[in-house]
């Protein structure tokens, strides 16, 4: 039997994933609201799949990710998240991730790569794979390389024209850890405000 935690915050999300994992019969579900939840079942059970949200409260996929990694470096680990590949992928590949799957794919793929991940492959769409190919040998000196991944999320969201409180709520953080973080990209990058920074992601194609 196939041992899945289902890490996500939404129970609508929570709820639709197990019922697609359910339908197989060799599949079993287990069920974490956010972050801290997910690592006690983690320390307290035994799995052989993990499928996370990106965008969790309190603790976010990414540190959890990287807590997985820590403990259990072998277990796979899916990324699911509303984003674009584009977005985050190769980061979260890099991060040690087995695959990243935007939420809306169909849920034949998500059984795909559920089944593709613990047979020790990685999982990546065509686009995602193109994506990869692209950031071999790309410059690290670039100024936007020195970004923690979530700064490097907060970047793409004010990219995107969003205000401090739409990020806030989008990335379950409070306004004043956002306006930290963005004082933070300013000052990593040497720029002075966000349409400095917006003509930065748009003439570079970060997050493209």
């Amino acid at each position: 039997m196939i041992r899945v935690l289902i890490a996500d915050d939404h129970p609508i999300v929570r709820r639709g994933l197990r019922q697609i994992v359910a339908d197989q019969a060799d599949m079993n579900v287990t069920e974490a609201g956010d972050g801290p939840e997910a690592l006690r079942l983690l320390d307290n059970g035994e799995f052989d799949v993990v499928l996370l949200d990106i965008n969790m409260p309190g603790i976010s996929g990414l540190d959890v990710l990287s807590q997985i990694r820590a403990r259990q470096p072998r277990l796979p680990v899916l990324v699911l998240s509303a984003h674009p590949e584009a977005e985050f992928a190769v980061r979260i590949l890099k991060a040690g991730a087995s695959g990243y799957m935007n939420k809306e794919l169909a849920p034949e793929e998500l059984v795909k790569a559920i089944r593709r991940v613990i047979g020790g492959r990685k999982y990546v769409s065509p686009a995602v794979a193109e994506l990869l190919a692209e950031s071999v040998g790309k410059d690290e000196d670039d100024p936007h390389a020195s970004l923690s991944d979530r700064e490097f999320q907060v970047m793409l969201l004010i990219a995107a024209g969003k205000t401090a409180s739409e990020i806030a709520d989008e990335i379950a953080l409070s306004v004043k850890t956002v306006s930290t973080y963005r004082a933070r990209i300013l000052e990593k990058m040497n720029l002075k405000n966000n349409a400095e920074l917006m003509r930065y992601v748009i003439e570079n194609k970060v997050g493209r």
